[in-house]
């Protein structure tokens, strides 16, 4: 296999992934690596320095020099082929079987990740976009192991393929430009874009994003010309590329406006996303003490005060733009217990009837089990229309000090929760070291965002000496006691957990906040 100049790959390249790493295609990871990568690592730098401001007392606030942005009269692109009608969307890894599921599951998008929901082993990252590839070409199967068989349904019907690359913090250790380590979203994205794009116009769509992680409308401008630059580089029409962008860091909600601006030649929108926006609260505001201490994880709803108003705004912001707003997760799996399944369900149509009847004009959800739920609960309140996004929602009016408002948050810190939070963490990161990122634990689907909650939220409650129901104070003592108890409780031996328990307590007790869970248990991979 050549490999292009300045370009060293330093894991397995034989058999079939040397369809995805050609001599042209790493040429183009080469050639984004060395136009944005300083750029990326002074927007990463950025990132520290507003932390350290919030540290220091500061607040977030709109700001007052994108004023003009906010009150300027533009509109974002018209919606792309495919991406007219998004009133349901699954996600999940790019594994053979879940794209061939996913693809089936009767969704009209389907999150294809490289991020939450998928570990970056290197046979992931260059198996999935071969994964993508014959997906696209009609070639792709799958037989389990129990022999039955897997096949893409008539074209038509399949799900529009939206690909999430890894966020701007993560590094690929297997690619080095000029000996250094690439940005694991520009080896994501040039991979799917140089590959898939082309695929994508001949069957009349297009090469389109969801764009994780981002804390400032300068992250969103990097994006922006990436894409002009890949579309440049491979002669493709400026604006093909499309990008919904996820609104998931306390820093984006206040420049929701200004993130659709600076991509407003490939925008479809933005999405609420809801685990780590709550992940968000604890790791921005984790030295303010009490004012932003959450409650159990399950106490926080969608409708708490501080949660509705990140919701109501993100329709807003979108509505006003010409954008859509896609709604949060809904991680539940079905279960083979009825009555269980039945308060779910429940659950999750109340879910997605509140959206949209708020205006949203889709939904997530992570198994085929929930798609037709939610486009039943959307299609009650849009009819024949693909979306709503004529429902401008001038009615809301969100202030800074409603966004922030995360004292208002009603609940109580529980045993039961502190145990779920240190079960799922360890059960999480167990499954994600052997190379699996999306894992069913208790019947809800799990990925990186929650397992961030889980991790985050102990480390919050025993940083501030939190109180639970049974009266007993967090300490170091209590947790390692809980975690001991709860890996008893798991299957197989308690050593077959002690590296994910390891990475777990390394990233939940130790003073020193970790930015991403994901960035040691990486270190620990091959």
């Amino acid at each position: 296999m050549r490999v292009a100049e300045g370009v060293q790959i330093t894991a397995e390249t034989g058999g079939r992934f040397a369809e995805v790493l050609t001599e042209p295609a790493l040429d183009l990871l080469a050639s984004l690596h060395r136009a944005f990568d300083a750029r990326r690592l002074e927007l990463l730098r950025a990132r520290e320095v507003r932390y350290d401001q919030l540290v220091a007392g500061h607040q977030l606030e709109f700001l007052p020099e994108t004023k003009e942005v906010r009150e300027g009269d533009w509109q974002v692109a018209p919606p792309a082929p495919g991406l007219v009608d998004r009133r349901a969307e699954i996600t999940g890894p790019t594994d053979r079987k879940m794209t061939i599921n996913a693809l089936n599951s009767g969704a009209k998008v389907w999150l294809a990740d490289f991020e939450d929901a998928s570990t970056p082993t290197w046979d992931n990252v260059v198996q999935g976009q071969l994964n993508l590839m014959d997906a696209l070409d009609r070639t792709i199967d799958f037989t389990s192991d129990e022999g039955k068989s897997y096949a893409l349904r008539p074209a038509e019907e399949l799900a529009t393929i939206v690909v999430r690359p890894r966020g701007w913090h993560l590094s690929e250790k297997h690619v080095l430009v000029d000996g250094q380590p690439m940005s694991g979203s520009l080896v994501d994205f040039g991979l799917y874009f140089f590959h898939c794009a082309q695929r994508q116009l001949d069957a009349g769509k297009g090469p389109y994003f969801y764009l994780p992680k981002m804390e400032s409308h300068l992250e969103a401008r990097l994006w922006n010309d990436v894409f002009v630059h890949a579309q440049d580089h491979l002669a493709i029409p400026q604006g093909t590329i499309r990008a919904t962008c996820l609104i998931e860091t306390y820093p984006a909600a206040f420049e929701m406006e200004e993130i659709l601006y600076e991509l407003r030649d490939h925008s479809s929108g933005l999405n609420a996303g809801r685990w780590d926006y709550i992940f968000s609260v604890i790791k921005k505001f984790r030295t303010r003490g009490r004012d932003f201490l959450l409650p159990d994880r399950n106490q926080v709803t969608m409708t708490v005060p501080f949660m509705r108003a990140y919701t109501e705004l993100l329709v807003r912001t979108c509505h006003k733009r010409g954008a859509h707003a896609i709604g949060g997760m809904a991680a539940f799996i079905p279960s083979r217990d009825p009555e269980v399944n039945e308060a779910a369900f429940q659950k999750v149509t109340d879910d997605k009837t509140r959206e949209a009847n708020d205006g949203f004009d889709g939904s997530w959800v992570a198994h085929p089990g929930m798609v037709e739920l939610c486009k039943e609960a959307f299609t009650k309140v849009l009819g024949d229309r693909p979306n709503q996004i004529d429902k401008k929602r001038e009615d809301v009016q969100v202030t800074a000090e409603q966004l922030l408002d995360v004292k208002a948050t009603p609940g109580t810190v529980t045993e039961a929760g502190l145990r779920n939070n240190i079960s799922v963490g360890i059960q999480y990161l167990h499954t994600w070291l052997k190379g699996s990122g999306a894992v069913g634990i208790f019947n809800l689907m799990e990925d990186a965002a929650t397992a961030e909650i889980s991790r985050s939220q102990v480390w919050q409650w025993l940083h501030n000496d939190v109180e639970l129901d049974t009266g007993e104070t967090v300490t170091r003592e209590l947790i390692d006691r809980l975690v001991e108890e709860e890996v008893a409780k798991l299957p197989g031996e308690p050593s077959d957990y002690d590296e994910a328990r390891a990475t777990f307590l390394e990233v939940a007790v130790a003073d020193d906040f970790a930015e991403f869970l994901t960035l040691p248990a990486y270190d620990r991979m091959p």
